[in-house]
């Protein structure tokens, strides 16, 4: 294991209280832009994380970058205790297969989690690192996830990790394919709960074998289930991996998700947001009528809410951060019923 450090000292970030049951996020200096004009909220995050050290860290054919919050990273320097390290809140972020976590989406969910005081470890599979597009088998990419963990509970502690020891506030958070690995890991490492992004419910169909060109026999034409546009329904689904996570799951889902809509499962504690507009990478089309930030701030602000919670991280109101997570809120089920007491 290798590992490497990029960037300046963390500026200032603050968590305290909390409001109507839910963490809202804050941040101590609003920051400001040329001319003495402040920053918009998403600006303001944008610069306090920005210049965050970040620590990449090579595990098992695989890159971790991890994101730490200020606190935890003073803490450390100053020889912190390993037992308190552990009960830093971590997230590990999950990418899909076709993409990795820099995506806007994963970008965004990470500057709304350092800010808010959670240490994040952004997770790239061996075969991208590789620099190879078909993804590695599921055993991997679970083995691979469970040795980041590892190594991460080691930068978290400054050392070997402990024999029975992993950050005892964890969550994991994954995007399509990156979903479908954080529920079947979750209990494995310890994690109390799975964001997932875009979980691909349904399979994608096989590809047509033969295309449509003019003069081609009916019977040898792809049929409709074979096609691209198949309807979800038709494939199988992967409810269960969701219903068998063990531990409580959120789901946000596009509402133009080509891979179907999981059903929510309260007795299992699976949860589903739907964006509106929203296709299966959280793009829109114009005419939506929603602009594509709006519907990535949406997304990341129901996520970060939500991890937060499960990680009993308090964090309080700061200037415009007290707009931006109460749109969060506003269009997300489970806190608008506490804030209504039903």
């Amino acid at each position: 294991m290798t590992r490497t450090v990029e960037g300046a000292a963390p500026r200032g970030c603050s968590q305290s209280g909390e409001s109507q049951g839910r963490p809202r996020l804050g941040l101590a200096d609003p920051g400001g832009l040329p001319g003495g004009q402040l920053a918009s909220p998403a600006t303001q995050i944008a610069m306090a994380t920005s210049a965050v050290a970040q620590t990449t860290v090579s595990v098992d054919g695989g890159r971790l970058l991890v994101v730490p919050d200020a606190g935890q990273r003073l803490a450390a320097s100053a020889g912190g205790a390993a037992g308190g390290a552990l009960g830093t809140p971590v997230v590990v972020l999950l990418h899909g297969a076709g993409s990795g976590t820099d995506t806007p989406l994963l970008r965004r969910l990470s500057e709304l989690l350092v800010v808010a005081g959670v240490t994040v470890g952004r997770l790239e599979m061996p075969y991208r690192v590789a620099g190879r597009k078909a993804p590695d088998r599921p055993a991997r990419l679970d083995a691979v996830l469970m040795a980041a963990v590892a190594a991460l509970t080691g930068e978290l502690t400054g050392g070997t990790p402990p024999a029975d020891g992993t950050p005892r506030r964890l969550a994991l958070a994954g995007a399509s394919m990156g979903s479908r690995v954080a529920v079947r890991t979750a209990t494995a490492v310890g994690a109390r709960a799975v964001l997932a992004l875009g979980f691909p419910l349904n399979p994608p169909p096989p590809r047509p074998s033969l295309r449509e060109r003019p003069g081609t026999p009916a019977s040898r034409r792809p049929s409709l289930r074979e096609s691209p546009g198949a309807p979800a329904r038709d494939r199988p689904s992967r409810q269960g991996e969701l219903s068998g996570a063990g531990v409580p799951v959120r789901v946000i889902q596009g509402e133009r998700d080509a891979f179907g809509r999981p059903e929510p499962d309260p007795r299992r504690g699976v949860e589903v947001v739907v964006v509106a507009g929203a296709d299966h990478s959280f793009k829109v089309r114009v005419r939506d009528g929603r602009a594509a930030e709006e519907v990535i701030e949406e997304a990341a602000v129901l996520g970060a809410t939500w991890l937060l919670r499960w990680l009993d991280v308090p964090s309080s109101p700061v200037g415009g951060l007290e707009e931006l997570v109460s749109r969060g809120a506003a269009g997300d089920p489970s806190c608008a019923a506490a804030q209504t007491g039903s």
